[in-house]
């Protein structure tokens, strides 16, 4: 099989695991890494056996796919690039600043026939894949994702650096419209929102509460969801599961009993870029396609714009 040839464009932090995963791909030659920086583009290159580069442009000739991993204002504008170039994209999250923007990118795709996935890494954890068919009609969720401030990520607020990420998973868990919102949250460290709790409340009734901080001094990926039969705890950094069920007897009292799945460590961004491979050489559509990355940008960015109106005077 021909190796498919693949760029990543950002050579920063979550860039280089990128590089990385490709380099290690038998079935993918990593011909360029990319970033404005060259010095740190020259470093992964050295490191991955690829070409640095300066300019995302230089791989249109070179390339069939590509990893987007630059900041998020920029999102957009070469993810754009790439399609109009006939170049799969696998672009990291929040897919862009505006819905828009991310409409149109869903759209480049479709006209182009090419593979459009967005970088929702905890659909590949293990223990969210160990458990997602066993949701069924959740009627309360609470998620919990706390880090410690690094100053990555801040050109965005905490809600689209952190908290898409269980928006997302919890739109896929639910899947039903969202019909309210209610939302709190201040900026603490940086310029823009670093802590906030979100209310989510869905047609279907299920309630959800959202809770993301970039200022903790403890770090936190949980996800606790109560459905009629079960109440399923998912620790996406332990990648661990719990399960408790409800047990009825004739003529006894109904008693819980728990079990703790024995789950595989795994690696999700290699999974997250296996997948990606997989849609681009089988032409289907991917795990997290560009209507899962808007679906849960639109959710993110009324939570942003309800923090933006209760705030004003503290966030310009």
């Amino acid at each position: 099989m021909k190796k498919l040839q693949v760029a990543v464009i950002g050579s920063g932090y979550l860039g280089r695991f990128h590089a990385q995963k490709y380099a290690s791909h038998p079935e993918v030659e990593l011909v360029a890494v990319v970033d404005t920086n060259q010095t740190r583009a020259a470093e992964l290159a050295s490191e991955t056996g690829a070409n640095p580069l300066s300019d995302y442009r230089d791989v249109y000739t070179k390339v069939q796919a590509a990893s987007v991993v630059v900041p998020t204002p920029l999102h957009y504008s070469v993810a754009k690039d790439l399609l109009e170039h006939g170049i799969h994209v696998l672009l990291e999250k929040p897919m862009t600043i505006t819905v828009e923007e991310g409409s149109q990118l869903i759209a480049l795709a479709h006209e182009h026939n090419l593979v459009l996935q967005i970088g929702h890494l905890e659909r590949f954890n293990p223990a969210y894949l160990a458990v997602e068919k066993t949701v069924k009609d959740p009627l309360f969720i609470e998620s919990h994702r706390l880090n410690s401030f690094q100053e990555r990520g801040t050109e965005v607020d905490v809600i689209l650096d952190i908290m898409i990420h269980d928006i997302d998973i919890i739109l896929n868990l639910v899947d039903d419209e969202v019909k309210r919102i209610h939302a709190v949250g201040i900026p603490v460290i940086s310029s823009m929102i670093d802590i906030a709790n979100a209310r989510l409340e869905f047609k279907n009734g299920c309630v959800v509460n959202v809770t993301a901080s970039r200022i903790s001094d403890k770090s936190m990926r949980k996800i606790r969801i109560f459905q009629h039969d079960a109440y399923i705890s998912i620790d996406f950094a332990a990648q661990g599961v719990s399960i408790y069920k409800k047990i009825e007897e004739d003529g006894k009292i109904p008693y819980i009993v728990s079990e703790q799945l024995q789950i595989e460590p795994g690696d999700s961004l290699e999974e997250e870029i296996k997948s990606f491979l997989t849609a681009v050489r089988t032409n289907r559509k991917p795990s997290v396609p560009g209507e899962a990355g808007i679906r849960a940008l639109k959710v993110a960015l009324e939570i942003t714009n309800q923090l933006k109106r209760t705030t004003q005077g503290i966030v310009g």
